[in-house]
């Protein structure tokens, strides 16, 4: 009788989750509102510009920050890629502590220096920092170091739901800034004194800049460059990484909570069973920026994970010299899950690529699921 009686528990209370679940689904919005994106003004334009220029060097000093356990993995290494490729600046990438930095939702990189390290060859501080998304938003020694170097002169920049890292600091007080769509709610709960802007991919205040998603590192570098070094500079850099256009024009609407993306994170995780390693295959001179954004997208569709390997566990060095540890010690992966090489295609291009070879092997939903993550609009490059 007892097991009778578990029986028709269980199956109570499984179909009292699907009503539940059923009657939430219906709560979300079948599509995304698309909206209208007007051309920025060029008063706005040019006062972004100017609230970016560089506050002490004239070669200036940007610090990427990160702590060593979980810092997003395209926040860290696009910026970085893509500053570096300028050459007007001296970028430097550091952690919180001793060791490689583990990026999320994959990758392992050596920084240059540990923020203890960089303090003691820069007493005066760096000209910008750079904070990406963690895995924890009040780390208290990043926190403090943010604060630091906001005191010494430095333009803090939150990229994605590093917003989130530098509204910890306090900084953003009473200032406006912008975050990625999925945590619009927690700065709203955690940080009421914010003030959110919509419909703009980059907002400056008061010496610190806001970024909306993760690809929105492509025009925030691109508009940093454009403030140190003049606009054909950054216009030159934009050809090479494949982005011909860019500005802070944002969609807001067209990315939130829908029903599609629900279902689609539902549909994957519970397909446990035909979930895939991938391999990508490290070699010197890899272009970190088509490698973070090939593999992380490939991370996110909740079917797959990607992992880097190499023939020996040693780092190898990117494009622009940062280390990336493997993940594996292999001289080859199974032909059928061995993902094809990035860096043949300047990197937006190349993110345009993988969702599409997402969309091959998993179909339309999964890649769309994976370019609401990422924040990027499929129909064209990020604007």
């Amino acid at each position: 009788m007892n097991w009778r009686l578990l029986a028709w528990g269980g199956l109570a209370a499984a179909a009292l989750f699907l009503i539940i679940g059923g009657g939430w689904l219906l709560t979300l919005p079948s599509r995304a509102a698309l909206g209208n994106m007007p051309p920025i003004a060029s008063q706005e334009a040019d006062a972004t510009i100017a609230a970016l220029k560089p506050p002490k060097r004239q070669r200036p000093l940007i610090a990427i920050v990160g702590i060593n356990e979980q810092t997003e993995t395209t926040d860290y290494l696009m910026p970085y890629g893509i500053l570096k490729r300028a050459d007007v600046a001296d970028v430097v990438t550091l952690a919180t502590g001793p060791g490689p930095v583990t990026l999320f939702p994959v990758l392992k990189v050596e920084p240059d220096a540990t923020i203890a390290a960089f303090d003691a060859q820069h007493p005066d501080g760096a000209d910008y920092v750079i904070v990406p998304a963690m895995s924890r938003d009040d780390d208290p020694v990043v926190v403090q170091w943010i604060r630091q170097q906001a005191e010494k002169g430095a333009i803090v920049i939150g990229v994605c739901v590093g917003t989130m890292v530098v509204a910890s600091t306090g900084l953003l007080d009473g200032k406006r800034a912008t975050t990625h769509w999925y945590s619009l709610k927690d700065l709203r709960e955690k940080h009421p004194a914010i003030h959110y802007i919509r419909d703009r991919r980059i907002v400056v205040d008061q010496g610190v800049a806001t970024t909306t998603g993760i690809t929105a590192s492509m025009p925030m570098s691109l508009t940093l460059i454009e403030a140190i070094a003049g606009r054909e500079k950054a216009q030159a850099v934009a050809r090479d990484i494949g982005l011909p256009h860019w500005d802070a024009r944002h969609d807001s609407g067209a990315f939130q909570f829908t029903r599609p993306f629900a279902l689609t994170a539902i549909q994957n995780t519970l397909a446990f069973w035909n979930r895939e390693q991938l391999g990508i295959a490290l070699a010197p001179g890899i272009d970190e920026v088509s490698l973070a954004l090939a593999a992380d997208a490939w991370s996110r569709t909740y079917r797959s994970r990607t992992v880097t390997f190499a023939a020996t566990a040693e780092a190898q060095p990117s494009r622009n010299g940062l280390r990336i540890l493997p993940d594996q010690v292999a001289t080859q992966w199974p032909a059928e899950r061995l993902l094809q090489p990035v860096g043949s295609l300047p990197p937006a291009q190349a993110l345009d690529q993988t969702l599409q070879r997402i969309e091959a092997r998993y179909g339309g939903r999964t890649a769309d699921f994976v370019a609401m993550q990422l924040e990027y609009p499929r129909q064209g490059p990020p604007n």
